[in-house]
């Protein structure tokens, strides 16, 4: 099992078009063409709420930055691949923690300097914390992780594969209920494994990014907590914020110029962290996004406690990391359940996309994890099939080959019934607590056949409590309609995937994150 995502699917948002990098730079894949004046910068998705800070740092030094929006594990990958080299002039992550055990991403950075910092916490609901009985500051991850044994405490986080929140979570908890010393290892995590299990048994939701989470969390209503970033749990008024007493991974956002780059480029980055780093510029910081200043002088903003907690060890290699990233996806979170639901009308015939779409189920049977069940669903003018297949840890292969042989086997005829599809898988899932539960609805085309929109609005207001949390997750391609993918992404609290901007591949890839 693959337990890095290893497509890329980067979103370029530019903040200033004016204003450092050397004009005779090539173009990068995905950094866009230098422009002299402005710094291109591959950023955690994080990030994108210093854009006034930004914009204020524009107008003090006249540097300008474009930030390239990735999730931190998919940004290390894209350095140590070397994709990163004349495409971007610095990269500015929530941690370099995790860059410091890939040796071909390290050796990308020249050198790193600490712009603020956010420590993991734990958002729990007011009326949980009183339930509970918790005092916050003496609040431990061994107190946490009772709760959750006991039935009393469940929680949403992001998916540890494709978000740093999510793996500091992950790391956190390991090294806090193994009591860890020291760079976490192995040992520690195998020290620690029936207590993860009985913790990971209480993750209710599942995300790629910090925002889907935050909606999920309001919609259900029946989660307890978030677990992320205190920068992200103190915008809410609706929850205490705890970090636990015996510590937590803090991320310390390092902005990192690139050994590719110019002395020029170099100094430009240089003067931007300088920039940052002002008094002025670290209360601008610490008040609009409530994370910690780095300079000694600026006080925190106001809510933020002050209280020091211990810096959970990190783990001490780029295995140990990985293996606890095969042990959470394997083993220790709740399986997967997923419809996919395929548009294989006629129109697929066109332009080669049956192909694409086989190219792109294939190559994500790569990852899928053990315990993990995928059910097709083609359909035309009505589902022409269906067929389940699970993943089983003694013989992953068997359920990863007859998905491949299902694939393979699709073929494009008739027209597009997807609200009549939707029903059908929805009607196939029925309500299971025990997973992460989803539907992927792939489609080419706008409805033609079967149910309406407005019988498909009513089928769905029917369904149980249980059913209704059952997400879909539309992706866009070929001639669909937007506006009716979203109403339908909108509906069930799902999520718009666009692979008309990106690639088909991508867009199930990306979609992992939620699954």
């Amino acid at each position: 099992m693959r337990h890095l995502r290893l497509a890329v699917a980067a979103v370029a948002v530019t903040v200033v078009a004016a204003g450092c990098t050397s004009a005779t730079e090539e173009p990068g894949p995905s950094g866009g063409e230098p422009v002299p004046g402005t710094l291109r910068v591959l950023a955690s998705s994080e990030l994108a709420d210093m854009k006034g800070v930004l914009e204020q740092v524009r107008k003090d030094t006249g540097i300008a930055v474009r930030p390239t929006y990735l999730g931190t594990l998919d940004a290390v990958d894209l350095l140590a691949k070397g994709r990163a080299k004349g495409a971007y002039d610095a990269v500015w992550l929530s941690s370099n923690d995790y860059l410091r055990l890939e040796p071909a991403a390290a050796e990308q950075v020249v050198s790193e300097t600490p712009v603020m910092s956010s420590p993991l916490a734990i958002g729990v609901k007011d009326a949980t914390v009183r339930k509970l009985g918790w005092k916050p500051a003496d609040v431990t991850w061994a107190a946490v992780g009772e709760a959750v044994r006991d039935g009393r405490l469940t929680y949403g986080m992001t998916d540890p594969s494709r978000s740093n929140s999510g793996f500091s979570t992950l790391v956190s908890v390991a090294s806090a209920l193994s009591g860890a010393q020291s760079a976490l290892t192995d040992a520690d995590v195998r020290r620690a494994t029936p207590e993860l299990t009985e913790f990971f048994k209480g993750q209710k939701l599942t995300s790629g990014s910090s925002g889907w989470l935050a909606a999920a969390y309001d919609r259900r209503g029946d989660v307890d907590a978030l677990l992320n970033y205190e920068s992200v749990l103190k915008s809410r008024k609706d929850l205490t914020v705890i970090r636990p007493r015996d510590g937590v991974v803090t991320a310390d956002y390092p902005l990192s110029s690139l050994t590719s780059t110019s002395r020029e480029v170099r100094d430009d980055v240089r003067r931007l962290t300088e920039a940052l780093r002002t008094p002025a510029v670290q209360r601008l910081i610490t008040d609009r996004t409530l994370r910690r200043p780095v300079v000694p002088s600026v006080p925190p903003a106001a809510g933020l406690d002050t209280t020091r907690r211990r810096e959970l060890p990190f783990p001490g290699s780029r295995s140990v990391a990985d293996g606890l990233l095969d042990s959470y996806e394997n083993k220790l979170r709740r399986p997967s359940r997923t419809v996919y639901v395929l548009d294989t009308s006629g129109s697929m015939r066109e332009d080669g996309r049956l192909g694409r779409l086989k190219k792109a189920l294939t190559d994500l049977t790569g990852d899928f994890r053990e315990r993990e069940e995928v059910t097709l669903m083609p359909f035309g003018s009505a589902v022409k099939s269906v067929a389940t297949h699970v993943v089983r840890p003694e013989n992953p292969r068997s359920g990863l080959d007859a998905i491949r042989r299902d694939t393979e086997a699709l073929t494009a005829e008739g027209d597009t019934a997807i609200y009549t599809s939707l029903q059908k898988a929805y009607g196939h899932l029925g309500a299971d607590d025990d997973t992460f539960t989803s539907i992927v609805l792939m489609t080419d085309g706008e409805n033609t056949k079967g149910a309406s929109p407005a019988e498909f609005d009513g089928f769905y207001g029917r369904l149980s409590e249980d059913q209704r949390r059952i997400p879909v997750f539309p992706i866009l391609f070929g001639d669909s309609d937007r506006g009716e993918l979203e109403h339908i992404a909108d509906l069930t609290g799902g999520r718009l995937f666009d692979a008309r901007k990106g690639s088909l591949d991508g867009a199930f890839e990306e979609i992992r994150g939620y699954q």
